[in-house]
Protein backbone atom coordinates (compact mmCIF):
# COMPACT_ATOMS: atom_id res chain seq x y z
CA UNK A 1 0.00 0.00 0.00
CA UNK A 2 1.15 3.55 -1.02
CA UNK A 3 0.49 4.44 2.31
CA UNK A 4 3.45 1.89 4.32
CA UNK A 5 5.79 3.84 2.00
CA UNK A 6 8.20 5.41 4.15
CA UNK A 7 8.85 8.01 1.50
CA UNK A 8 5.13 9.20 1.29
CA UNK A 9 4.44 8.93 4.80
CA UNK A 10 7.10 10.79 7.18
CA UNK A 11 4.59 10.37 10.27
CA UNK A 12 5.49 6.55 9.81
CA UNK A 13 8.89 7.27 9.23
CA UNK A 14 9.42 8.70 12.03
CA UNK A 15 7.18 6.29 13.78
CA UNK A 16 9.57 3.56 12.96
CA UNK A 17 12.50 5.40 14.20
CA UNK A 18 10.69 5.72 17.39
CA UNK A 19 9.25 2.38 17.99
CA UNK A 20 11.80 0.42 16.69
CA UNK A 21 13.81 0.56 19.89
CA UNK A 22 10.74 -1.05 21.65
CA UNK A 23 8.01 -3.03 19.32
CA UNK A 24 10.53 -3.82 16.20
CA UNK A 25 13.39 -4.95 18.42
CA UNK A 26 11.55 -6.77 20.72
CA UNK A 27 11.00 -8.72 17.48
CA UNK A 28 14.26 -9.27 17.00
CA UNK A 29 15.32 -10.64 20.68
CA UNK A 30 15.24 -14.10 20.22
CA UNK A 31 17.04 -14.02 17.09
CA UNK A 32 19.94 -12.38 18.36
CA UNK A 33 20.12 -13.82 21.87
CA UNK A 34 20.35 -17.51 19.75
CA UNK A 35 22.67 -16.21 17.42
CA UNK A 36 24.96 -14.35 19.95
CA UNK A 37 24.99 -17.95 21.75
CA UNK A 38 25.91 -19.56 19.00
CA UNK A 39 28.72 -17.30 18.10
CA UNK A 40 29.97 -17.15 21.41
CA UNK A 41 30.07 -20.96 21.00
CA UNK A 42 27.69 -21.69 24.03
CA UNK A 43 24.83 -23.29 22.11
CA UNK A 44 22.92 -24.08 18.78
CA UNK A 45 21.02 -21.24 17.03
CA UNK A 46 17.18 -21.66 15.83
CA UNK A 47 13.64 -21.11 16.49
CA UNK A 48 11.25 -23.19 17.94
CA UNK A 49 10.22 -24.49 14.27
CA UNK A 50 13.51 -25.53 12.92
CA UNK A 51 16.47 -26.24 15.26
CA UNK A 52 20.05 -25.97 13.57
CA UNK A 53 23.21 -27.76 14.72
CA UNK A 54 26.04 -26.00 16.48
CA UNK A 55 27.41 -22.73 14.66
CA UNK A 56 31.31 -23.33 14.33
CA UNK A 57 32.78 -19.82 13.05
CA UNK A 58 34.84 -20.32 9.78
CA UNK A 59 37.13 -17.54 11.28
CA UNK A 60 37.09 -17.48 15.10
CA UNK A 61 35.81 -13.71 16.32
CA UNK A 62 34.78 -13.14 12.86
CA UNK A 63 31.46 -13.00 11.62
CA UNK A 64 29.82 -12.74 8.37
CA UNK A 65 26.24 -11.53 8.19
CA UNK A 66 24.72 -11.21 4.58
CA UNK A 67 21.31 -9.36 4.23
CA UNK A 68 18.84 -9.93 1.33
CA UNK A 69 18.48 -6.54 0.52
CA UNK A 70 16.11 -4.94 -1.84
CA UNK A 71 14.05 -5.10 -5.05
CA UNK A 72 14.42 -0.93 -6.04
CA UNK A 73 11.75 -1.10 -8.06
CA UNK A 74 9.43 1.33 -5.92
CA UNK A 75 9.67 2.97 -2.67
CA UNK A 76 11.05 1.47 0.29
CA UNK A 77 7.88 0.58 2.80
CA UNK A 78 8.00 -0.26 6.32
CA UNK A 79 8.51 -4.33 6.12
CA UNK A 80 11.94 -2.94 4.78
CA UNK A 81 12.97 -0.78 7.67
CA UNK A 82 11.77 -3.59 9.93
CA UNK A 83 13.67 -5.89 9.17
CA UNK A 84 17.02 -3.62 8.83
CA UNK A 85 16.04 -2.49 12.11
CA UNK A 86 16.25 -6.71 13.41
CA UNK A 87 19.92 -6.86 11.83
CA UNK A 88 20.97 -3.48 13.01
CA UNK A 89 20.60 -5.00 16.05
CA UNK A 90 22.51 -7.99 15.29
CA UNK A 91 25.06 -6.47 14.41
CA UNK A 92 25.46 -4.11 16.88
CA UNK A 93 24.86 -6.34 20.03
CA UNK A 94 27.98 -9.17 18.00
CA UNK A 95 30.34 -5.96 17.68
CA UNK A 96 29.78 -5.44 21.34
CA UNK A 97 30.24 -8.77 22.56
CA UNK A 98 33.62 -8.06 20.28
CA UNK A 99 33.61 -9.93 17.53
CA UNK A 100 34.53 -8.77 13.98
CA UNK A 101 31.37 -7.94 11.64
CA UNK A 102 31.63 -7.91 8.01
CA UNK A 103 27.96 -6.35 6.96
CA UNK A 104 27.01 -6.96 3.65
CA UNK A 105 23.44 -6.11 2.23
CA UNK A 106 22.45 -5.64 -1.46
CA UNK A 107 20.82 -4.31 -4.15
CA UNK A 108 18.85 -6.81 -6.79
CA UNK A 109 18.89 -3.80 -9.57
CA UNK A 110 18.38 -6.42 -12.56
CA UNK A 111 15.12 -7.97 -11.79
CA UNK A 112 11.32 -8.18 -14.13
CA UNK A 113 9.80 -5.61 -11.51
CA UNK A 114 12.29 -3.11 -12.55
CA UNK A 115 12.51 -3.79 -16.29
CA UNK A 116 8.24 -4.08 -16.34
CA UNK A 117 8.49 -0.91 -13.96
CA UNK A 118 10.65 0.61 -15.40
CA UNK A 119 8.78 0.18 -19.12
CA UNK A 120 5.30 1.64 -17.40
CA UNK A 121 7.26 4.90 -16.44
CA UNK A 122 9.41 5.25 -19.44
CA UNK A 123 12.60 5.08 -17.67
CA UNK A 124 15.58 2.26 -17.75
CA UNK A 125 15.62 -0.04 -15.27
CA UNK A 126 18.74 1.13 -13.70
CA UNK A 127 17.80 4.72 -13.97
CA UNK A 128 15.12 3.22 -11.50
CA UNK A 129 16.78 1.49 -9.76
CA UNK A 130 19.60 3.79 -8.64
CA UNK A 131 16.54 6.98 -7.84
CA UNK A 132 15.49 4.37 -5.39
CA UNK A 133 18.37 3.44 -3.98
CA UNK A 134 19.15 6.93 -2.97
CA UNK A 135 16.10 7.61 -1.45
CA UNK A 136 16.09 4.19 0.73
CA UNK A 137 19.78 4.76 1.70
CA UNK A 138 18.53 8.36 2.81
CA UNK A 139 15.48 7.23 4.74
CA UNK A 140 18.26 4.57 6.38
CA UNK A 141 19.65 7.10 6.99
CA UNK A 142 17.01 9.47 9.28
CA UNK A 143 15.97 5.63 10.84
CA UNK A 144 19.38 5.96 12.39
CA UNK A 145 20.47 2.79 11.24
CA UNK A 146 24.33 0.92 10.59
CA UNK A 147 25.50 1.46 6.90
CA UNK A 148 26.27 -1.82 5.62
CA UNK A 149 30.05 -2.70 5.11
CA UNK A 150 29.57 -3.95 1.58
CA UNK A 151 26.79 -3.25 -0.76
CA UNK A 152 26.71 -4.93 -3.70
CA UNK A 153 24.55 -4.99 -6.88
CA UNK A 154 23.58 -7.07 -9.44
CA UNK A 155 24.61 -5.31 -12.20
CA UNK A 156 28.02 -4.89 -11.10
CA UNK A 157 28.56 -8.46 -9.87
CA UNK A 158 27.46 -10.54 -13.26
CA UNK A 159 30.95 -11.66 -13.89
CA UNK A 160 30.71 -13.34 -10.50
CA UNK A 161 27.62 -14.59 -11.00
CA UNK A 162 28.16 -15.87 -14.29
CA UNK A 163 31.16 -17.74 -12.57
CA UNK A 164 29.30 -19.47 -10.04
CA UNK A 165 26.35 -20.67 -12.80
CA UNK A 166 29.23 -22.74 -15.05
CA UNK A 167 30.25 -23.59 -11.84
CA UNK A 168 26.66 -25.23 -10.80
CA UNK A 169 26.43 -26.40 -14.42
CA UNK A 170 29.86 -27.78 -14.55
CA UNK A 171 29.00 -30.38 -11.49
CA UNK A 172 25.74 -31.37 -13.08
CA UNK A 173 23.37 -29.54 -11.08
CA UNK A 174 22.27 -27.06 -14.07
CA UNK A 175 21.88 -27.28 -17.98
CA UNK A 176 21.81 -24.85 -20.33
CA UNK A 177 18.46 -25.28 -22.57
CA UNK A 178 18.39 -24.45 -26.46
CA UNK A 179 16.81 -21.09 -26.12
CA UNK A 180 20.48 -19.62 -24.06
CA UNK A 181 18.60 -20.08 -20.75
CA UNK A 182 20.17 -21.78 -17.60
CA UNK A 183 18.15 -23.87 -15.28
CA UNK A 184 18.91 -25.30 -11.85
CA UNK A 185 18.47 -29.23 -11.65
CA UNK A 186 16.63 -29.54 -8.08
CA UNK A 187 16.43 -33.78 -9.00
CA UNK A 188 20.18 -33.84 -8.45
CA UNK A 189 20.45 -32.54 -5.26
CA UNK A 190 18.84 -34.86 -2.98
CA UNK A 191 18.21 -33.32 0.08
CA UNK A 192 16.35 -30.55 -2.21
CA UNK A 193 13.24 -29.10 0.18
CA UNK A 194 14.97 -29.99 3.86
CA UNK A 195 14.63 -26.32 5.05
CA UNK A 196 11.52 -26.28 4.49
CA UNK A 197 11.10 -29.39 5.35
CA UNK A 198 8.83 -30.86 2.67
CA UNK A 199 10.24 -33.23 -0.48
CA UNK A 200 10.12 -32.45 -3.75
CA UNK A 201 6.96 -34.27 -4.92
CA UNK A 202 5.34 -32.49 -1.84
CA UNK A 203 6.87 -29.16 -3.57
CA UNK A 204 5.60 -30.24 -7.26
CA UNK A 205 2.03 -30.53 -6.22
CA UNK A 206 0.28 -27.41 -7.97
CA UNK A 207 2.98 -26.47 -10.18
CA UNK A 208 2.38 -25.91 -13.54
CA UNK A 209 4.06 -27.38 -16.49
CA UNK A 210 3.97 -24.99 -19.72
CA UNK A 211 3.71 -27.39 -23.11
CA UNK A 212 6.81 -25.75 -24.90
CA UNK A 213 8.96 -25.07 -21.97
CA UNK A 214 12.69 -26.10 -22.41
CA UNK A 215 12.88 -27.35 -18.52
CA UNK A 216 13.45 -30.91 -17.81
CA UNK A 217 11.57 -30.94 -14.83
CA UNK A 218 8.62 -28.34 -13.52
CA UNK A 219 10.53 -26.80 -10.21
CA UNK A 220 13.94 -26.38 -11.94
CA UNK A 221 14.03 -22.83 -11.48
CA UNK A 222 16.42 -19.88 -13.87
CA UNK A 223 19.99 -19.32 -13.25
CA UNK A 224 20.43 -17.55 -16.00
CA UNK A 225 17.68 -15.96 -18.76
CA UNK A 226 17.74 -15.16 -22.37
CA UNK A 227 17.73 -11.65 -23.48
CA UNK A 228 14.39 -10.96 -24.89
CA UNK A 229 14.13 -8.62 -28.00
CA UNK A 230 11.96 -5.85 -26.20
CA UNK A 231 14.41 -5.76 -23.22
CA UNK A 232 16.79 -2.51 -22.37
CA UNK A 233 20.64 -3.14 -23.48
CA UNK A 234 21.28 -2.07 -20.23
CA UNK A 235 20.18 -5.69 -18.85
CA UNK A 236 21.50 -7.24 -21.73
CA UNK A 237 25.24 -8.87 -20.36
CA UNK A 238 27.39 -11.12 -22.46
CA UNK A 239 27.45 -14.91 -21.03
CA UNK A 240 29.14 -18.33 -22.46
CA UNK A 241 25.13 -18.84 -23.10
CA UNK A 242 24.52 -15.69 -24.88
CA UNK A 243 23.18 -12.27 -24.08
CA UNK A 244 21.25 -12.44 -21.29
CA UNK A 245 20.75 -11.36 -17.07
CA UNK A 246 20.71 -13.83 -14.02
CA UNK A 247 17.61 -15.25 -12.54
CA UNK A 248 16.50 -14.25 -9.09
CA UNK A 249 18.01 -17.10 -7.04
CA UNK A 250 21.37 -16.96 -8.20
CA UNK A 251 22.20 -13.56 -7.08
CA UNK A 252 22.23 -13.61 -3.75
CA UNK A 253 24.32 -17.21 -3.72
CA UNK A 254 27.15 -15.64 -5.94
CA UNK A 255 26.97 -12.30 -3.55
CA UNK A 256 26.75 -13.72 0.23
CA UNK A 257 29.59 -16.32 -1.15
CA UNK A 258 32.25 -13.92 -2.40
CA UNK A 259 31.79 -11.12 0.29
Amino acid sequence: SPTNHLATNPELLELTRAEGGANLMRGARHLVEDLGRAVAGKGPVGTEAFAVGDTVAVTPGSVGIYVCGVTPYDSAHVGHAMSLIVYDVLVRYLRWRGHQVTFVSNYTDVDDKLIDRGATMGLDPLELANRNIAQWEAEQERLGLLKPDVRPRVSTEIANIIAMTEEIVRHGFGYVTPSGDVYFRVRAKADYGKLSHRNIEDLRTGTRFEPGEEKEFPLDFALWKAAKPEEPASVRFDSPWGPGRPGWHIECSAMSRRY
